[in-house]
C-alpha cells in the first residue's frame, strides 16, 4: 500500500539547545537559510507523502506560521522581478503539502504524541519523521522514501537505523537484527538506552520510522515504564516485532541531530558547502580558516 501520510512529532522542549530554544522552537533553528523542520517536510514531500500532521505544544506557534502565507510580506515582494527568488522561497512552505497541526497538551513522550494522531491516520500505514532529526541524501532517494519502499515490498513496519560507535549506543537504543536483503534486516528486539551488558548491536534507530496502523492498538497495550510513568514507543515497537514482524533499514544518507549543539553546527557547515548560492565561497572561507587552526 502506498504511504501518503506522515507524522512529525515536534513537541519536545529542546532542553539540550537552551537558551536558543527558550523563545524559538528548536525545530525552527536555521540550517543555512531554512528552518530544520522545513527540511523534514521537504523530505516527506519528495517521498510522495501528501498529508502531514505536525504535533506541537504550547509556545510553538512559529512552526504553524512558517507553513502559512504571510500576506504583507508576500504582497511587498510580489511582482518585483529582482526579488522573485525571495518571493518564491517565502511562498514555498505554504504550498509543500496538506499540513495540519495538533497540540500535545501534556509532555508525555513520543508514544503518546503518535497515539494522538490515530484519527488523522485512520487505517493506513504511515511515516514518522522525528522533529529532532534532519536526514539528507543528495542525489538519491529521500531517507523516508527508502523506508516506505521497504514497507511497500514486505508489508512490515520499518525503522531507519545506522551503526553508531559502541560508546554512544547507550544514548540511543540497541537492536537485535539479522540480515534479510541488502541493507535491510529483520529486527527481533530493541532495548532503549541499554547498559553495556544489554547492547544487542551497534545499530540504533535514528529519526525515521514507518508503521502499520496496528501500532495504535499496541501503544494502548504497552505497559508504562515504572520510572518514567509513560509508555515508551520503543516498547510498542518491540510488541510489533514479536506479533507482526519489524524490519530495520540501514539507510543511505546522513542524519543530523538538531537537538544537539554539535549536530546543529555540523548540519550548517556540511549543507552550506552544498548550497547553490554560497557553497563555493563558504568552501574558500573554510580553507582559509583551517590554516589558522
Amino acid at each position: 500500500m502506498k504511504i501518503k501520510k506522515a507524522i512529525i512529532p515536534a513537541a519536545g522542549l529542546g532542553t539540550r539547545v537552551l537558551p536558543a530554544s527558550k523563545s524559538i522552537p528548536k525545530e525552527m533553528l536555521n540550517i543555512v537559510d531554512r528552518p530544520a523542520i522545513q527540511y523534514i517536510v521537504e523530505e516527506a514531500v519528495a517521498a510522495g507523502i501528501e498529508d502531514i500532521l505536525i504535533i506541537t505544544n504550547r509556545g510553538k506557534g512559529a512552526i504553524e506560521d512558517h507553513f502559512d502565507h504571510s500576506f504583507e510580506l508576500e504582497t511587498n515582494l510580489r511582482g518585483n522581478e529582482s526579488k522573485k527568488d525571495i518571493y518564491d522561497a517565502i511562498v514555498r512552505p505554504a504550498n509543500l503539502a496538506n499540513i495540519y497541526f495538533l497540540r500535545q497538551k501534556e509532555t508525555k513522550g513520543l508514544a503518546d504524541a503518535i497515539h494522538r494522531a490515530r484519527s488523522f491516520i485512520g487505517n493506513e500505514p504511515f511515516a514518522i519523521l522525528y522533529g529532532d532529526d534532519v536526514t539528507v541524501n543528495p542525489g538519491g532517494t529521500p531517507v523516508i522514501g527508502q523506508l516506505c519502499a521497504a514497507y511497500e515490498k514486505y508489508g512490515k513496519g520499518v525503522v531507519g537505523v545506522k551503526a553508531v560507535p559502541r560508546k554512544d549506543v547507550s544514548k540511543y537504543c540497541s537492536l537485535d537484527v539479522t540480515p534479510l536483503e541488502g541493507n535491510l534486516m529483520n529486527c527481533r528486539n530493541i532495548i532503549e538506552k541499554p547498559t553495556e551488558d544489554q547492547i544487542l548491536s551497534c545499530y540504533a534507530i535514528l529519526g525515521r520510522v514507518v508503521m502499520p496502523p496496528e501500532i495504535f492498538d499496541l501503544i494502548e497495550q504497552t505497559p508504562p515504564d515504572p520510572k518514567a510513568k509513560e509508555v515508551y514507543f520503543t516498547d510498542s515497537m518491540v510488541l510489533l516485532a514479536k506479533s507482526k514482524g519489524l524490519l530495520a533499514l540501514d539507510f543511505e544518507g546522513t542524519r543530523y541531530d538538531m537537538g544537539n549543539k554539535l549536530g546543529i553546527m555540523k548540519a550548517n557547515v556540511e549543507l552550506a558547502l552544498q548550497h547553490d548560492e554560497i557553497g563555493d565561497d563558504f568552501k574558500a572561507y573554510l580553507k582559509t580558516l583551517t590554516q589558522t587552526l
